[in-house]
C-alpha cells in the first residue's frame, strides 16, 4: 500500500486510506522542526498529566465509566505519541509511489520525536458530485473538486479511542470530573 492509496473495505462507505499525519487532529500542525518538537513535548506532558489524573482517580473513586473513559483517552494519546516518536526512526520516507519500508539502523526518515502518525480509516459515508446532486443544495458545500463528502477525516484507532473517551466523558461523566 502506498501513500494515498485507497482500498475499499465495505462498499463505498469504508476504506483503508494510507496517509501519514505530520501534526495533530485534522492535519493541523505547528511549523518547522521546532513546532514538531513542541508538539511532541506537549503530548508527553499531556500523557503524564492524564496518567497522574488516572492514578489519583483510581485511589478516590470506583466509577467504572469514568475510569474507562479516561483510560481510553490515555491509551489513544499514548498510541499516537509512540507512533510519532518512533515511526520515523524505523521506516523510510513514504511517497505516492512507494510505501516506507523498515529502515536499516539510523536510516529512517526522521529522528526521535519527529515522526508522523499513520492514519488509515476513512468513512466517506455520503459522497456525490455537484452534477448528480439535488439542485436545492447550496454550492458552497462542495469542495474545490466539485465533490461533497460527508465525513472526510482520515483517522486511526488511537484517534478513535480518544474520541470515544471524550464523548463518554461529556455525555455520561461530566459531574465526576473534579478531583
Amino acid at each position: 500500500m502506498t501513500l494515498g492509496e485507497e482500498i475499499p473495505m465495505i462498499g463505498n462507505w469504508f476504506n483503508l486510506y494510507f496517509t501519514e499525519n505530520n501534526g495533530m487532529a485534522f492535519g493541523l500542525q505547528f511549523g518547522g522542526e521546532f513546532g514538531k518538537l513542541f508538539l511532541s513535548v506537549f503530548r508527553i506532558l499531556a500523557i503524564i498529566a492524564i496518567a497522574f489524573y488516572l492514578y489519583m482517580l483510581s485511589k478516590r473513586t470506583k466509577r467504572t465509566g469514568l475510569m474507562i473513559s479516561i483510560s481510553l483517552i490515555f491509551a489513544g494519546a499514548l498510541g499516537n505519541m509512540i507512533d510519532s516518536a518512533f515511526y520515523g526512526m524505523f521506516f523510510t520516507q513514504s511517497s505516492y509511489h512507494s510505501l516506507g519500508i523498515i529502515a536499516s539502523e539510523g536510516q529512517g526518515y526522521s529522528s526521535f520525536l519527529h515522526g508522523r502518525v499513520v492514519d488509515m480509516l476513512y468513512f466517506p459515508i455520503i459522497n456525490f458530485t455537484q452534477a448528480n446532486a439535488p439542485t436545492w443544495l447550496p454550492s458552497w458545500i462542495y469542495g474545490s473538486d466539485g465533490h461533497f463528502i460527508f465525513f472526510r477525516p482520515i483517522f486511526n484507532l488511537a484517534d478513535s479511542s480518544i474520541t470515544i473517551g471524550v464523548f463518554w466523558l461529556l455525555l455520561f461523566e461530566r459531574k465526576y470530573l473534579s478531583l
